[in-house]
């Protein structure tokens, strides 16, 4: 353990020591670049961009670049970068993580790396946790990249996409990390390729990059449509498919487990719903239901796929592979609806889930990412495998001289409490200012409560009042004041001290519990003893506090109960606390890490999607793509009509089989027979492709918005489905562990079939809606 910790020290110290060297030529340009006019100091972003023009990397012009933007910050906010903010820009520069302590200017250091990386004009993004922070960095800093000649952007969630594009066009955009996400998901989903709003994700530099990366990565981003009330859909769908007469009005394909409309059957549908055309755009959603109901009926078999639970009023799936029950799982697609409908069961409302993405898949899109933050070192583990980002310890300007005092342990809650409210009192009536910090609204209102029953005038700062955020911490730091906070004190926050508080001991920072994260606790105390100041921290904690009672050992209790209220300062208590937040921090790292594994399956699965949408959309022609799509219907109609055994075509069964799917009359039996599996796929292929062709001469001008549409509706819908389908796969995934399998293994090769299906499904559905379109060219008006 020894040797480790040296060897890691050594690295660090090794790190540090060749950062130091790296910022010296920088230093060195200093009296320089003092003595350069306005106009010359502004050129320079000119002469950087040629030089990258012309081959020189971002490396070449780093030393350049990074002088000029510390003497822009000199002349336009009057503050200099102090070699320490220099080497916290490098950190960045290089894709890195600079842990920089509170108070140390993380946002100016920002500057720097900001201004080298826009010099591409590729974007650079500045993410921020709120959209206060964004607005206040886009002002405050942005004046600085503005005098350089770059233009800034802030991205809002109340902005239209015209606006979120110019924002995102600027070469340096503040936003926050959700309506990033957001945009992002948003840019996926669209039917034009002008109504993006990003342009590429460049470069990141992430602020609370800890809050960002590790707290808020639990939870994915969803865009979701809604509940839909297609309940009655689903009955009217029902209802009409159970009147239809097989082969009259639709043919089942058992093997290949398909059912069609005839050509009849697609009139009596048009005449059943007063439409003129099923195959029209408008009437894709009802299609889909028809399509849903001939399955439910025709092709779902009860007590076989599916068992009727009365008692329960639901639908419940058969395994096909075990033959166990699945309850709590449903077919996605409106198809579990359809089979509710058909056997007389409550339908059960379909919410649509259209887009989802978690914050680690997210920011690994990006070509570089860099962070920043007072707190990260003891998640680095994490960052490194999988952000693959060091966590670089940046040295203070100025030495920090807060105390950090050791816990002091309670037996009851009770007790710790009325003790820290005593301190807070002692310390109030010196005028010595205090921070009290809190993890939940509840305990925040509990101490306000005990502080008011003392006469203490205080401010509480949490969820319910935070819009004044801003004016509280501007004031906690003045003589005389006493402040309550949860967590939102322990971010992007600078409290400065007021006059003559540092000759009281600086601020005093009370924790009224331990977080379950030591970086949160670290933020806190770092509070106070910014730049050198003096200040204090202690923790207050009981036995009975959450905490503890779910990780701390339990001797802990008994040994506190022999002592009644009195309190205990030891680092041995300390030490325990400290390693029952570790264990927490482990099961967490676990949670993360077991989430991103299964997420990474949905991040193959969205990229070969949104690949697929990129390509419809950046393409005017995408007459190639669906002939591709041809294909692979075809392909598969001959692979499922190949006997097993004999490993001969059926040809009458397959024949039909194209016939059902719309390709009626086109392949004859006599036109395939004596030819191998692959000649036929072929001559079928081209034979079905021609006829297309054929059909759409008329309107061939005309026929790129149909096709470009259809198709995108067809893998929106297909898409969103399919979402939802995996989301149940992974809710009841973990039961396989019962039986001795690993769920991990059977979501990734059952999520791998399930996504082959829909890209299956896909094709099937656009190639439908090809063969049936009705062609009518409109006579032109004399």
């Amino acid at each position: 353990m020894a040797n480790f910790l040296t060897r890691l020290f050594n690295e660090d110290a090794r790190k540090l020591a060749k950062l130091e060297k790296q910022i010296q030529p920088i230093l060195a340009l200093e009296e320089e670049y003092a003595q350069l006019s306005d106009e010359q100091l502004q050129h320079k972003t000119v002469e950087f961009k040629e030089r990258l023009e012309n081959g020189e990397s971002l490396d070449d012009i780093y030393v350049e670049a990074f002088a000029t933007a510390r003497e822009a910050c000199k002349r336009v906010i009057g503050e200099f970068p102090y070699p320490v903010q220099l080497i916290g820009a490098t950190v960045m520069q290089q894709g890195d993580i600079a842990e920089m302590k509170t108070g140390e200017g993380k946002t100016l250091t920002s500057v720097m790396a900001v201004y080298l990386n826009a010099l591409e004009g590729k974007g650079v993004h500045v993410v921020t946790v709120n959209e206060y922070l964004s607005q206040r960095d886009s002002e405050w800093m942005g004046q600085i990249h503005r005098f350089l000649g770059l233009s800034v952007g802030l991205n809002l969630r109340q902005l239209t996409p015209s606006e979120k594009r110019a924002a995102y066009a600027c070469d340096i955009t503040y936003t926050t990390n959700s309506e990033l996400g957001f945009d992002y998901l948003r840019d996926n989903m669209v039917t034009e390729l002008n109504d993006r709003v990003l342009r590429g994700l460049n470069f990141a530099i992430v602020d609370e990059v800890d809050s960002i990366l590790i707290d808020e990565s639990r939870t994915p981003l969803i865009i979701s449509g809604g509940k839909k009330q297609t309940a009655n859909l689903y009955l009217q769908a029902d209802r009409f498919v159970k009147s239809l007469h097989k082969d009259e009005d639709y043919e089942l394909d058992v093997k290949s487990k398909t059912v069609q409309l005839t050509e009849f059957g697609v009139h009596k549908a048009e005449k059943a719903f007063k439409i003129d055309n099923l195959y029209n755009l408008a009437y894709t959603q009802l299609l889909h239901h028809i399509n849903q109901a001939l399955k439910a009926n025709y092709i779902m078999i009860c007590d076989i796929d599916y068992l009727v639970d009365t008692e329960n009023d639901e639908i419940v799936i058969v395994d096909p592979n075990t033959g166990r029950l699945m309850p709590g799982r449903q077919w996605s697609d409106g198809l579990h609806q359809a089979v509710e409908a058909k056997e007389g069961i409550s339908i059960k409302q379909e919410t649509t889930t259209l887009a989802t993405i978690t914050y680690q898949n997210f920011f690994r899109l990006y070509n570089k990412l860099a962070g920043m933050t007072g707190t990260a070192k003891t998640e680095e583990e994490e960052f490194l495998e999988i952000y693959n980002m060091y966590v670089v310890e940046v040295p203070t300007n100025r030495p920090v001289i807060r105390v950090d005092y050791p816990d002091a342990v309670y037996g009851t809650k009770k007790a710790k409490f009325s003790a820290l409210v005593d301190e807070v009192v002692e310390r109030h009536e010196i005028g010595q200012p205090v921070l009290v910090g809190t993890i939940a609204v509840e305990t925040s209102e509990l101490i306000s409560k005990y502080l008011k029953e003392r006469h203490i005038h205080h401010e509480v700062l949490n969820a319910k009042n935070h819009q004044r955020e801003a004016e509280i911490i501007a004031k906690a730091g003045q003589i005389g004041s006493v402040t309550i906070a949860t967590n939102m004190a322990g971010r992007g926050t600078d409290i400065k001290l007021g006059e003559g508080v540092r000759e009281l001991g600086g601020l005093c920072v009370l924790g009224s519990e331990r977080h379950e994260s030591r970086r949160i606790d670290n933020q806190l105390r770092g509070r106070s003893g910014r730049q050198g100041d003096p200040g204090m921290s202690r923790f207050y904690i009981s036995v009975q506090d959450d905490l503890m009672i779910r990780f701390a050992p339990e001797r802990f209790e008994s040994l506190f109960a022999s002592l009644g209220d009195t309190a205990i300062e030891s680092k041995v208590a300390t030490r325990s606390i400290s390693s029952a937040q570790k264990r927490v921090e482990g099961v967490n790292y676990d949670a993360r890490k077991q989430l991103l594994q299964y997420d990474d399956v949905m991040r193959q699965q969205r990229e070969t999607m949104y690949e697929q949408r990129d390509y419809i959309l950046e393409h005017e022609d995408i007459h190639s793509f669906i002939e591709s799509m041809f294909k692979r219907v075809i392909s598969d109609l001959v692979a499922s009509h190949v006997n097993p055994e004999s490993r001969q075509l059926n040809v009458d069964d397959y024949v039909k089989a194209l016939d059902s799917l719309g390709f009626e009359g086109i392949v004859r039996i006599e036109d395939i027979e004596g030819m191998n599996d692959e000649q036929v796929m072929d001559f079928s292929t081209e034979k079905a492709w021609e006829d297309y062709d054929q059909k759409i001469e008329p309107v061939r001008d005309q026929i790129q918005d149909f096709e470009r549409n259809m198709t995108l509706s067809v893998i929106d819908r297909a898409w969103s489905d399919h979402i939802d389908n995996m989301s149940k796969l992974r809710d009841g995934i973990g039961l396989r562990s019962y039986a001795q399998s690993n769920p991990l293994q059977a979501y990734v090769s059952e999520g791998f079939q399930m996504f082959e299906d829909m890209q299956r499904n896909i094709s099937q559905d656009v190639v439908n809606y090809c063969m049936n379109v009705q062609v009518v060219k409109q006579e032109e008006v004399a």
